[in-house]
């Protein structure tokens, strides 16, 4: 009878599968991606999108928070006019989005 009782309780107190302890972490990870990770992935992309995309009078606002508008796209240069006669180069990735909002000015 004693030893019934022993298989029992060494029965229900078992040690659990092994997943059962990495499911947590597992689940945490995948929460963390889709709050964190994926929109600025998508934020990402949709930029780069924006900045392949520039074109001549194009209103942009730079890294720098200037504003200003896109004179010339010359492969990985931007000609940005700030001013009257006043006209800067700038790096493709100084570009941080459209004037507005990353789709203003866009009817696509």
């Amino acid at each position: 009878m004693h030893s019934a009782l022993f298989l029992l309780a060494q029965a229900q107190t078992a040690e659990a599968p092994w997943w059962y302890t990495i499911a947590p972490m597992v689940l945490i990870f995948v929460i963390f991606y889709f709050l964190l990770v994926f929109p600025v992935r998508k934020r990402q992309k949709e930029l780069a999108r924006v900045v392949d995309n520039l074109k001549r009078g194009d209103k942009v606002i730079t890294t720098g928070g200037m504003y200003a508008e896109v004179a010339a796209v010359e492969g990985g240069t931007i000609h940005l006019k700030i001013a009257d006669n006043v006209k800067v180069r700038v790096a493709r990735s100084a570009i941080a989005g459209l004037e507005g909002g990353p789709t203003a000015g866009r009817t696509s």
